[in-house]
């Protein structure tokens, strides 16, 4: 596992438009009240020459703080930390937590193994480095992650050490060979074609860990469609073949790692997702649940995935989060 990590702070600001918010009340329209937060910019691990950072969000003052390290979606594969929802943040900014959004280095320029090594780099850095850096607690921290990041969420179960205390998954995955990834999809193939000519040209060789923005011409977002449009994610991603090598995958699915020692966990997801199988989570709550392990399983008929990027004022959003945020309560606070 590569450690070189630096202590550089590429950036110091103010963020001013955080403002003060409640979940647990009535209200739905954006608070007036403005609460200043800092932003710092870190860079966690560097890779030969490829700097791969943090941001780390909190309130002003010298308080130790828990904290939850936040990891963005994007199929492995395009996405970066700066694609947290504002209103998310400032809901946990005001719950009294440090927040630690991640990138990692994306497929399929990297491979699975070294994508999970990244996770690990980053939790160890967030534990070791920062009491110091920005007074966090390393013995109450959380993981949240969406979609992709929220199967790293899942990885980090039973990857990261010191286990974390809370695990929260929006629409992630356990399984990451089964037909769903590994066979063509038959929802992505409602969509025009993707060309592996073009497919390939909105991926290189070079390292890639910030993907936020998407090419009108070669987007990333293309060459994940053409992956699911002909069920070669897993190959892609992972360097494998999941038909050939199932056994390989044994190590990074979470489906088959779930023991006693798996942390409190939240799954939620939508019934009538189209992406990520609203069974993913049902067979991961399953496993939990033969584990003694505590969990939740917050779904709804009407989500979708990204259900959470709905309007605020979406009462089953709004009580989504009232069920995070008193988990989060109960074990990390």
């Amino acid at each position: 596992m590569m450690k070189a990590w630096s202590k550089l702070i590429i950036s110091h600001t103010i963020i001013g438009c955080l403002a003060a918010f409640s979940p647990l009340t009535a209200q739905t329209s954006a608070p007036t009240d403005q609460v200043p937060s800092l932003k710092e910019t870190f860079v966690y691990k560097s890779v030969g020459d490829h700097e791969i950072r943090a941001d780390v969000y909190r309130k002003p003052g010298e308080e130790i703080r828990p904290g939850i390290i936040w990891i963005h979606g994007g199929a492995l594969i395009f996405g970066s930390r700066n694609s947290m929802a504002e209103e998310q943040l400032e809901l946990y900014l005001n719950a009294g937590y440090t927040v630690i959004a991640i990138d990692y280095r994306l497929a399929p320029e990297t491979k699975l193994p070294q994508i999970i090594e990244d996770l690990e780099d980053a939790y160890s850095w967030v534990v070791s480095k920062g009491p110091g850096l920005y007074n966090i607690d390393p013995a109450r921290i959380g993981v949240i992650g969406h979609s992709a990041g929220g199967y790293l969420t899942l990885m980090a179960g039973f990857r990261a050490k010191p286990t974390p205390k809370a695990l929260v998954s929006f629409y992630g995955y356990g399984d990451i060979i089964g037909p769903w990834y590994s066979a063509p999809d038959s929802f992505y193939n409602q969509r025009p074609k993707i060309d592996k000519e073009i497919a390939y040209k909105a991926v290189g060789d070079s390292i890639v860990s910030y993907a936020p923005s998407q090419s009108p011409k070669y987007s990333r977002g293309q060459f994940y469609l053409y992956c699911r449009q002909n069920g070669l994610w897993p190959l892609e991603v992972s360097g494998h073949d999941p038909h050939k090598e199932p056994a390989w995958f044994q190590p990074y699915e979470p489906l088959q790692n779930v023991t006693g020692t798996y942390p409190p966990t939240v799954l939620l997801h939508g019934e009538i997702d189209t992406d990520v199988p609203f069974w993913q989570s049902v067979k991961m709550a399953g496993e939990l649940e033969k584990q003694g392990i505590p969990y939740k399983l917050v779904t709804d008929p009407d989500w979708q995935h990204g259900f959470d990027g709905r309007s605020w004022d979406d009462q089953t959003v709004k009580r989504a989060f009232e069920k995070i945020l008193s988990f989060l309560e109960e074990h990390l606070k």
